[in-house]
């Protein structure tokens, strides 16, 4: 008998169009960029660097260690000041071992240098949103294209995934991204009890709806570009899923967070996730806690690779401000069912936060 998973596979969400890969354009050294992919100056605005302004480090050891001491409190308030006024962080000692890390990383890099032509074996199929390609093409002539490219795909639960998309070459590739997507969840999940903590609730309020929900993987290729200070490697945007935790795979930074109307450049520490607050939590925590506007950059040089694991609630739930959190103020934002809220997700192009704009009541 068919489950209630395998018929949410069915379920058509939208997807995206095929396009050229970047890849392509970028193995040809093109001196001149596609019109497509340029961007008006406006758009590429200067990166403030200062160094006060780094992400929080949020150790993990301290949040799950004796709650009797000091130091677990302080942690807990540094979690929830992040949580508020960043909508970012860097998880430090969250428990994932080195070498399940060092594999997928291996991994990435070595598919990276596979020929298109391989790759065209994993490709996104006509309003689909797995495979290799890029997302959030919505028509044909669309302007204001990214300078990357994705592996993108369903990683749990493992009833839905689709092993059309997933790599076998390495051969080591899949094994691997299997152990590294299942440990991904449980650092989520445990990052997700003390949010809930922080935020006044049962410690297992914001992890039970996460459980059994969906997490994806999108394994980011951003090639080297001539032109890179007129091209954008990801349009700028807030992640419209539950809590994305990102591993930088390479020493390419890229990536730029908006905080108080400035771009600032974020500096992975070695071994840690780059943890940000998606859409879903910001509803659910009716506003306290902020997803946060990102984009990457492309380096003229160097590809830049990261892998990052999505994490929302499953697709049958209900997506709106927990009722604990609006007893004694009025609710920010409209509840919808996830179903919808992910064909809403996947049937537009990335845009700041004009999906979480939507849902403002």
């Amino acid at each position: 008998m068919e489950t209630q998973d395998q018929k949410l596979l069915s379920v058509n969400y939208g997807g995206s169009l095929p396009i050229k890969c970047v890849q392509d354009l970028a193995s040809k050294n093109q001196t001149e960029i596609p019109p497509r992919y340029l961007r008006p100056e406006t758009e590429l605005d200067p990166v403030l660097v200062i160094e006060s302004l780094e992400l929080p480090i949020i150790d993990m050891t301290k949040l799950i260690g004796d709650n009797q001491h000091q130091w677990h409190h302080d942690e807990l308030a540094k979690l929830h000041l992040a949580c508020k006024e960043w909508g970012f962080f860097q998880l430090i000692n969250h428990e994932v071992h080195e070498e399940i890390i060092e594999k997928v990383k291996i991994d990435i890099e070595e598919f990276s240098k596979l020929s298109l032509v391989t790759k065209k074996d994993y490709a996104q199929q006509p309003n689909d949103i797995e495979g290799y390609g890029q997302a959030y093409i919505q028509f044909e002539e669309q302007k204001k294209l990214d300078w990357g490219d994705a592996l993108f795909l369903r990683a749990l639960p493992v009833s839905l995934r689709n092993m059309r998309y997933w790599p076998t070459q390495p051969i080591s590739f899949r094994e691997n991204l299997d152990k590294y997507s299942r440990e991904v969840q449980k650092v989520a999940l445990c990052v997700l009890k003390f949010m809930s903590r922080n935020l006044g609730l049962e410690l297992d309020t914001l992890s039970s709806k996460f459980e059994d929900g969906r997490q994806a993987i999108r394994i980011n290729f951003y090639p080297p570009c001539v032109e890179a200070n007129k091209v954008m490697g990801l349009t700028p945007h807030s992640d419209a899923t539950g809590l994305t935790l990102l591993l930088q795979v390479n020493d390419v930074q890229g990536l730029q967070i908006n905080k108080n109307g400035k771009w600032i450049l974020v500096k992975p520490v070695p071994g840690a996730f780059i943890v940000n607050i998606g859409d879903i939590i910001e509803i659910m925590s009716n506003g306290e806690y902020k997803s946060m506007e990102h984009r990457v950059v492309v380096n003229p040089m160097k590809q830049r690779l990261s892998i990052a694991a999505f994490h929302g609630p499953h697709a049958k739930d209900i997506i709106g401000p927990l009722q604990d959190l609006v007893t004694k103020s009025k609710a920010k934002y409209k509840t919808i069912i996830t179903e919808d809220y992910l064909k809403l997700v996947f049937r537009k192009k990335l845009d700041g936060k004009s999906q979480l704009d939507f849902l403002k009541e």
